[in-house]
């Protein structure tokens, strides 16, 4: 459980099926042996040394990578040797091999993949490049998870999450703000992933770009209102809370009370938005994103009146 009250992913194993592998790395599938991969580890093995028949500290949980020395190797053994250390290497249960530069996928490579079920694709890319990929590829995957009940949308480039209690109002909200020409990102449902640089959100493919709108019922807001309104991630950079103004006691006037909140161990700038009749929400949102990017860029209006209230101090 994390300090903001949602619970964290902590499976290490994740399971991918091979055509949505393929299809996210820009592979082609040569043979989709068990039909899925099963990945634990954020690093890839060039298979060298193990093709020689040095098995020490070789890690099979790995994604397996061959490129032109493993293959210019391979190509220089007797066909009996070449067979034999295919199939090695392949009994040891890999999660699966991908083949570089598009390099011809030859008979006893294909066979030895296919007697071990194991997933062989093959790539356009340098090896170099591969790898690069991949390791991205698997640093996302693996990246901290989370998952929060509220509203992600894009507000003028800031990626805004509104929470609050069931009722609060927070899908009306949105799509107001969506009639403004802001975009939604998930509804009700918004998982949260940490990259290492960003926390990024995203929605569930199955209710992706749906929303629940009390009185009207389910809506598609990309059918709705155009592929312009909606995105399929974006990065969290404000929290936009919506409270009853009778539970608020004191409010922040001035808005130089900084809050801070905990996500998967980064710190996000959180906004406490009382809510009662007559207040327009979504534009005191639409409010709080571009006071929020203009003090990105250094301004800050408080600031600005001291300055010239007071004039500037040296």
């Amino acid at each position: 459980m994390s300090k903001n009250g949602l619970n964290v992913s902590t499976k290490e194993v994740k399971t991918v099926s091979v055509s949505e592998f393929a299809q996210k790395l820009g592979l082609r599938i040569i043979s989709e042996g068990r039909g899925y991969i099963e990945l634990n580890s954020i690093s890839v093995s060039r298979p060298g040394l193990q093709l020689a028949g040095y098995f020490e500290h070789f890690s099979n949980k790995r994604v397996q990578i061959i490129g032109n020395a493993e293959y210019d190797f391979l190509r220089c053994l007797p066909t009996k040797a070449r067979k034999k250390a295919l199939d090695e290497l392949f009994k040891r249960e890999l999660p699966c091999m991908v083949v570089a530069r598009n390099l011809e996928i030859t008979d006893d490579l294909a066979e030895s993949a296919n007697q071990y079920d194991c997933p062989l694709l093959l790539s356009e890319s340098v090896t170099s490049v591969l790898i690069h990929d991949l390791m991205v590829y698997l640093n996302v995957l693996f990246a901290p998870t989370d998952m929060v009940h509220g509203v992600l949308l894009d507000i003028a480039g800031v990626g805004v999450l509104i929470t609050g209690n069931a009722g609060i109002g927070k899908s009306e909200t949105a799509l107001d703000l969506i009639t403004r020409g802001h975009r939604l990102v998930a509804d009700d449902t918004v998982l949260l992933k940490n990259t290492g640089e960003k926390i990024m959100g995203t929605s569930p493919e199955k209710i992706q770009y749906f929303m629940e709108v009390r009185g009207i019922g389910i809506i598609n807001v990309k059918n709705m209102f155009g592929s312009g309104s909606v995105r399929p991630e974006k990065s969290v950079d404000i929290i936009v809370e919506l409270v009853p103004w009778a539970e608020i006691n004191d409010y922040d006037r001035l808005g130089n009370e900084k809050i801070l909140v905990d996500i998967l161990g980064m710190k996000k700038q959180k906004v406490i938005i009382p809510v009662s009749p007559g207040r327009n929400i979504p534009i005191i949102i639409e409010t709080a994103a571009r006071k929020f990017r203009l003090e990105e860029f250094g301004y800050n209006a408080i600031d600005e009146l001291v300055n010239a209230t007071f004039g500037k101090k040296d």
